[in-house]
């Protein structure tokens, strides 16, 4: 019998871009079943909003193509929140993950070197990987409190260096980068001829007032954000990317037309009632976040089990279980999930050790995250009691 080469992914995935599935993906809540999670700790947003809650009105929206660069209303409310920004400077995408992909595969190519903090959004790892870059890591270290070091960085740049890609407010840490320090990295591309792609996609959920827009800084800086994470809106899959270079904006804007010409007049529609809305909508966001912060604070400062190095900005952050216990971790996640209902984002979505795991603290109601935290308090205890 002769084996059926269409079926088999080596012969598929045959292109210029190496395209694969991600855990963090693959094992998602959306995909496991929300249905058969009880605790849900592995988001990395606030709660998705009911369109009923919204008090939106889309009477009269006529359903054509819209805009290229996206619905020139809300791109202007964009480009007001930032000083030296233009609504041209404004590229509206679908969701970050397609503005982020725009950016790697339109700066980047096979054999370019770029620099990627990690851990990371794995779609700011795997995208660079798919189209053959030698991406090379800035890793991040608990015992530095998830500091980017630049002088680091600055020592693993190259003259053939293309690309810098950071995110801060961090994910999976909560870290923030420092405006002293962001302005040191873009001194750095600034010198160095190459480009810095900052994912600032949790911006608006920076507890102290964040730096300014990176994309202000330089031209060879590129901003991107979503309404996803801080509004709670994925369903709708609006991001948007800011750079200031028209040539760069150019090549972004032909890449999003050779994909999908434009972006859905609906969630352009709804992303401009929102934003214009901002105040209000942070106003009531940003308390819920410092209530769950502080839910988790004070239970992380009790745990025997674990730590953390607390988040500045955003609803993740990245505990371990303690270095010093015996855990079985296989064990540990098995249990979380089978016996109790709970879920989290384990270290492997970030190709890290599984004792570290991402915990969202602004998806659950206060209550679903006070019960989930036990949970996996008395997961860990058992798996420890499985190892001995």
């Amino acid at each position: 019998m002769t084996k059926d080469k269409h079926g088999d992914a080596r012969h598929v995935a045959r292109g210029h871009i190496a395209y694969r599935r991600m855990p963090i993906e693959v094992e998602s809540p959306e995909q496991f079943g929300y249905g058969r999670i009880r605790y849900n700790l592995a988001e990395s947003s606030v709660s998705d909003r009911v369109w009923d809650d919204l008090g939106l009105d889309l009477s009269g929206l006529v359903l054509g193509y819209g805009d290229h660069l996206g619905d020139p209303r809300l791109r202007e409310i964009i480009a007001a929140e930032h000083a030296g920004v233009s609504p041209g400077d404004v590229l509206l995408t679908a969701g970050a993950a397609a503005a982020l992909f725009i950016v790697n595969t339109a700066l980047c190519g096979r054999g370019d070197h770029i620099i990627v903090v990690h851990p990371n959004y794995v779609t700011n790892v795997e995208t660079p990987r798919a189209i053959g870059a030698q991406a090379e890591f800035l890793r991040l270290r608990f015992e530095e409190r998830w500091r980017v070091d630049v002088d680091r960085l600055a020592s693993m740049m190259r003259p053939q260096t293309r690309l810098v890609s950071l995110t801060s407010p961090h994910n999976p840490t909560g870290a923030v980068i420092p405006e002293d320090d962001l302005r040191r990295v873009v001194e750095l591309i600034a010198d160095r001829g190459c480009y810095l792609l900052l994912d600032e996609t949790y911006r608006d959920m920076a507890f102290d007032p964040p730096p300014p827009l990176a994309a202000s800084l330089h031209p060879g800086v590129i901003s991107v954000s979503s309404l996803s994470k801080s509004y709670g809106l994925p369903g709708i899959r609006l991001g948007w990317l800011v750079n200031r270079s028209p040539a760069l904006m150019e090549v972004f804007l032909a890449a999003k037309e050779q994909t999908v010409l434009c972006g859905s007049v609906v969630d352009e529609a709804i992303g401009a009632q929102v934003l214009a809305r901002r105040a209000e909508w942070l106003a009531r966001i940003k308390p819920e976040i410092a209530e769950r912060l502080a839910t988790v604070k004070a239970w992380m400062e009790r745990s025997p089990v674990l730590e953390w190095v607390e988040p500045v900005g955003g609803v993740v952050g990245f505990p371990r279980i303690k270095p010093h216990l015996e855990v079985n971790v296989d064990s540990f996640y098995r249990l979380l999930v089978e016996r109790y209902g709970t879920f989290v984002g384990p270290g492997h979505w970030f190709e890290m050790d599984r004792r570290y795991m991402r915990i969202g603290f602004g998806w659950p109601s206060a209550d679903e995250l006070a019960a989930g935290l036990e949970c996996v308090a008395r997961a860990v205890e058992e798996a420890s009691a499985a190892r001995l």
